[in-house]
């Protein structure tokens, strides 16, 4: 997580360096061309202060959920990062550019907050009861509509994240080889 957090920060350093050229990778919603940026656009941001609240979620909810194992955990984030850009692209208000990792960050928090339930593990529940009682409040405000804030890239990426803990769930073996 130290590496990507240190990645987002490098791109930030060049684009500002560059005068904002990577604010280009941003989503514009509904242009077709702009479907080359779902990926990136979680990788760019608006300003050191943008990226600034982005980070900590990010190191906290991205080194809880690859404590599952790295592929697994590579695996959600694949799914939430293209899920929410896609959703992005077809639902953000027209003339909008849409960037930021805070799309993920969400989806991490959906996908941790429920993983434990669908997967029945007493460990994952437990941290999922944890990261809601402290980390609720503020994803809870973050789904309401604020300006030059995209509530809907957040609430895509919510619901990515608890979609990627059904799609991703690790399937229990029962005695005698039964898959539950």
């Amino acid at each position: 997580m130290l590496a990507w957090v240190a990645l987002l920060w490098l791109l930030e350093v060049i684009d500002v360096a560059t005068g904002h050229e990577l604010d280009s990778f941003g989503i514009v919603p509904r242009t077709p061309s702009e479907l080359v940026d779902v990926i990136p656009a979680s990788f760019i941001h608006f300003g050191f202060g943008h990226l600034a609240a982005n980070t900590v979620p990010l190191l906290v909810l991205g080194f809880v959920a690859a404590l599952s194992g790295i592929r697994r955990f590579l695996a959600v984030c694949a799914l939430i990062i293209v899920a929410d850009g896609l959703g992005v692209w077809l639902v953000a208000p027209a003339g909008t550019n849409t960037a930021g990792a805070s799309g993920l960050i969400f989806g991490l928090f959906g996908y941790l907050v429920v993983t434990g339930f669908v997967e029945r593990r007493p460990l994952g529940i437990l941290a999922g009861v944890l990261i809601a009682a402290i980390w609720g409040g503020t994803f809870l405000s973050g789904l309401a509509p604020q300006s030059g804030i995209s509530w809907q890239g957040h609430l895509i990426g919510l619901i990515a994240g608890v979609t990627a803990a059904f799609v991703l769930r690790r399937r229990r073996t029962l005695r005698g080889g039964v898959q539950g």
